[in-house]
């Protein structure tokens, strides 16, 4: 199975151009929604994520309280390491698993912290969504409703626009709107049927 890394910062547009993907008919395994499987009520890891952060970030229902979670780990390095060691190896074997059992031409793998992550993946190409930091700021703050000052913690958390371009096969500057997305996605899909097939196209 053709294996395409999809990657990209927080509010660069990763879900939007996995959707078109799914659309034109390709097998979408998204660690996003992995993780969230991973952490319902009964699973190890969310037993695991409790007995490190204590219980004060499980809801009365006995599920997650993600925007408790998040607000502790943006804040200490050392916790968001904590909880990466829980769930990244998790999340990296049920991928493998997923990508293997994909039936479309070739798969995308949706992996937003690759470069944090410390897993090997198994893949072929990287395609990075990138988008201007001011451009992440102004969606996160409409979407979240964050603050600057949590948008600034999120955004140093993660890797460089330079550090993730100097791993990426392939850029898509996410910076207008859907329909701009979709074309420049359009013309990648292209691109990976023919390298899935064994063909080679410059660039």
């Amino acid at each position: 199975m053709y294996r395409v890394i999809l990657t990209g910062g927080i509010a660069s547009g990763k879900s939007a151009a996995s959707a078109i993907f799914e659309g034109l008919g390709i097998d979408v395994v998204d660690a996003d929604r992995v993780s969230r499987e991973l952490v319902q009520p009964g699973q190890d890891a969310l037993g695991a994520i409790a007995r490190r952060f204590g219980d004060d970030i499980l809801q009365q229902d006995g599920s997650l309280d993600r925007r408790r979670l998040r607000t502790q780990v943006f804040a200490d390095p050392a916790k968001r390491r904590a909880l990466e060691d829980i769930l990244h190896p998790r999340i990296h074997q049920r991928m493998q698993e997923l990508a293997t059992a994909a039936t479309s031409p070739y798969v995308i793998l949706v992996v937003p912290l690759l470069l944090e992550s410390r897993q090997q993946y198994e893949y072929e190409r990287v395609l990075l969504i990138d988008a201007p930091e001011e451009v992440q700021t102004a969606r996160l703050m409409a979407r979240d409703g964050s603050s600057p000052q949590q948008v600034g913690q999120m955004l140093a958390a993660q890797s460089t626009s330079e550090q993730r371009r100097a791993v990426a096969d392939d850029v898509i500057v996410n910076d207008g709107g859907l329909q701009q997305l979709r074309g420049a996605v359009e013309q990648m899909h292209q691109r990976y049927l023919a390298l899935a097939k064994g063909q080679t196209q410059p660039g």
